[in-house]
């Protein structure tokens, strides 16, 4: 399971981490700076032999990951280059190759292969981007350790809510 959410975390890295530099030359779409509010939908989720309890848990989390909101700042949006974070990977010594990596445009088209934890995967994720909403789906597909294909889609939409709240005031 720890595997798994490893895995999952990389398409929740790139999504999140919104959309910068690319490599193709009708160039990038930059994020509106503010408030940003992001939401995760498991759309499918199927392991040969889990069982219910365990899709239901992996179901609930996917869950408590919406509405997630998150305060982009103007130099953070400056910053932002998607190309970058896909060479770094999931983290924990992970890394991704990526045969396809189109970013630009108002769309997301990538598709490569991700290794973590000693396992790897066949991830895609396609979508529309802007300014002020992202929404990109989050397709892997791999071996499990006990026999059988993996496959796990999530859908993730990312929208601007408006300028940064304040930070809420320190309680004593």
């Amino acid at each position: 399971m720890k595997k798994l959410m490893t895995i999952a975390a990389i398409g929740a890295l790139v999504a999140v981490a919104g959309c910068g530099k690319s490599e193709n030359s009708s160039g990038p779409v930059k994020r509106e700076a503010g408030n940003w509010k992001t939401d995760v939908k498991l759309v499918k989720f199927e392991i040969p032999g889990m069982p219910p309890e365990m899709k239901e848990g992996m179901t609930k989390m996917m869950e408590g990951a919406s509405g997630l909101d998150q305060c982009i700042t103007q130099e953070q949006v400056d910053k932002e280059d998607i190309a970058a974070e896909l060479a770094k990977g999931p983290g924990n010594g992970g890394e991704c190759t990526w045969s396809k990596k189109d970013v630009a445009g108002g769309t997301i088209d990538i598709v490569g292969k991700c290794t973590a934890n000693g396992q790897t995967v066949d991830m895609a994720m396609t979508g529309t981007m802007a300014a002020k909403k992202s929404d990109v789906t989050i397709t892997t597909k791999g071996k499990v350790p006990t026999g059988g294909d993996m496959e796990m889609v999530m859908q993730m939409t990312s929208t601007h809510t408006g300028p940064c709240k304040a930070p809420a005031p320190a309680t004593t």
